[in-house]
């Protein structure tokens, strides 16, 4: 007699088959969209790589999981290596008439994903951050004469201060963004659907518990960016950050998707009042999050 544990594993392997087969299905018919480099036999490897890393993902929807990897794919930023993500979330969807918690996955962009788009448009020259910790050498200031100067200490360099993002542009400019750690988890705790107001703390699988300090610096880069000339590519990713999205078949571009992100910490009343043709306000392209003080260097 089988065992239980034989009886899982056996469920696993015929579940990751068949989204397996969906992927490549799914993945020859966006072929004519994704980049050159991303062809259907690599973004099946990198989706069964996702799924052996977080198994929770062969538990989501189908069609949130291929709607995940193709917005990556089409972005050209390969859920690896802290350029994007894909992770297992509750999205409390209306199924028969009833609020239920369905789990779905959720595509997250990483700050090197960002800082990969940022030189795809003609302008970018050049991308530079730090982290300050406590006992650094480091000031900055704004206004005529703005600066910013970083020396990190040797040895001992004490506690996590602040995160910076300059950017080089062509023409010899510079600008800068400075936010202390306060400032950059109060974000992500204000504006991320990772984070359990109940609980008062992040996912456990989310980025900004797993890796904060990545976390705090894709925040800067992305406040750094109102006052950057950006690729659409960028825009295209900031908009499709920290969304789920249900891939259908005969689509012409996966960012196309509508947003199905209503995440568990959104009351059913919330969103059963949001009408279905309701859009983003603003024209496309980024929405303020969190007013800064971001100078010219």
């Amino acid at each position: 007699m089988a065992t239980m544990a034989t009886v899982k594993k056996d469920s696993a392997k015929v579940e990751t088959t068949g989204l397996r087969g969906l992927i490549e299905k799914s993945a020859k018919e966006l072929a004519r969209c994704l980049p050159n480099h991303m062809r259907p036999e690599r973004l099946v490897r990198i989706a069964l790589t996702c799924i052996r890393q977080n198994p929770q993902l062969s538990e989501c929807t189908p069609e949130s999981f291929l709607g995940a990897l193709f917005v990556s794919a089409q972005l050209g930023l390969e859920p690896v290596a802290g350029l994007a993500y894909i992770l297992p979330f509750s999205n409390s969807r209306k199924v028969n008439g009833e609020w239920k918690k369905v789990k779905e996955a959720q595509f997250v962009i990483g700050y090197k994903g960002l800082a990969s788009l940022f030189y795809n448009h003609e302008k970018s020259l050049q991308l530079d951050w730090g982290i300050v910790h406590a006992k650094d050498d480091f000031s900055y200031e704004h206004g005529t004469n703005a600066f910013l100067r970083h020396k990190p200490t040797t040895g001992d360099r004490g506690a996590v201060q602040g995160f910076y993002v300059i950017a080089g542009l062509q023409g010899g400019g510079k600008v800068f963004r400075y936010m202390s750690v306060e400032e950059c988890m109060e974000h992500g705790r204000k504006h991320s659907k990772t984070y359990d107001k109940d609980a008062k703390d992040f996912n456990s699988k989310s980025p900004w518990h797993t890796n904060p300090d990545a976390m705090c610096l894709k925040t800067v880069l992305i406040q750094l960016a109102k006052l950057l000339p950006l690729s659409i590519e960028i825009q295209q990713a900031i908009q499709a950050d920290e969304t789920s999205r249900d891939f259908r078949s005969g689509i012409d571009s996966a960012l196309d998707l509508k947003e199905t992100t209503t995440w568990e910490e959104t009351t059913a009343e919330k969103t059963e009042s949001k009408s279905e043709e309701d859009e983003p306000e603003g024209d496309g392209k980024i929405k303020e999050q969190f007013p800064g003080d971001t100078k010219t260097l």
